[in-house]
């Protein structure tokens, strides 16, 4: 292959991975705004068609998706998005727990027996921007939208800081992988949730957590978990 023809390559293989990641993006933010809701088939003709590429670059979007756990593929039923029910709700809390609530206490430890503020600094941060969001998040009878998706953003951004306190890599990497699966699990956590209730539960939780540490993070996951499956 000549230079050129090798530049030229490359060039239709980078278009197509942008073309892919473009596509992900867009059915990605669809789906966590809850503008595609649970269990909503995802077709690849219609994708195609709508974003104006080649049904391969729909298929590379839609395996993307599943790998993230915001889709699900079966044999002869196609692509659909993922709803949780109460078996789903309780694998993904009881894995969250397994690596938060031991994050944290790597982190107390860490810390000598507490987390100071600049170790909770981030989490605070990420709290406070989600409290200004509320305005325009919780309008009743709406549908969940922008600002609710950047509420769930914010929402992993805090849990996200706690276990990125520990200092432990190999949890930090295991816990950044649940990001897309948490992303949709706080949508579907709306109806039990108003953008004040979620600022208020998560700032309780960093007042205990210098004193309690572990176990204050357990219950607060514990709480969420009952509401779900209540």
């Amino acid at each position: 292959m000549t230079d050129a023809a090798s530049r030229a390559a490359t060039a239709r293989e980078g278009a197509a991975t942008t073309a892919v990641e473009r596509v992900t993006a867009l059915l990605r933010d669809e789906i966590l705004s809850g503008a595609l809701g649970p269990d909503a088939p995802l077709r690849e003709e219609l994708a195609a068609t709508r974003y104006g590429v080649s049904r391969h670059t729909v298929r590379s979007a839609f395996q993307r998706l599943v790998a993230e756990r915001l889709a699900i593929a079966e044999p002869y039923r196609g692509v659909r998005v993922t709803s949780f029910d109460d078996r789903q709700v309780l694998a993904l809390q009881q894995l969250r727990a397994a690596l938060e609530v031991e994050a944290v206490r790597i982190a107390f430890a860490r810390y000598g027996g507490t987390l100071p503020d600049e170790a909770l600094a981030p989490a605070r941060a990420a709290v406070d921007a989600m409290a200004s969001l509320g305005p325009s998040a919780d309008r009743p009878g709406e549908a969940p939208g922008e600002a609710w998706l950047e509420v769930e953003r914010l929402h992993a951004d805090f849990h996200a800081a706690l276990v990125a306190a520990s200092g432990s890599p190999r949890i930090v990497e295991a816990h950044a992988a649940l990001g897309s699966e948490l992303l949709l699990f706080i949508l579907h956590a709306r109806p039990h949730y108003s953008v004040a209730s979620l600022v208020e539960e998560h700032r309780r939780l960093l007042e205990e957590l210098p004193e309690r540490g572990p176990a204050a993070l357990r219950e607060h996951l514990e709480h969420s978990t009952a509401l779900l499956l209540g």
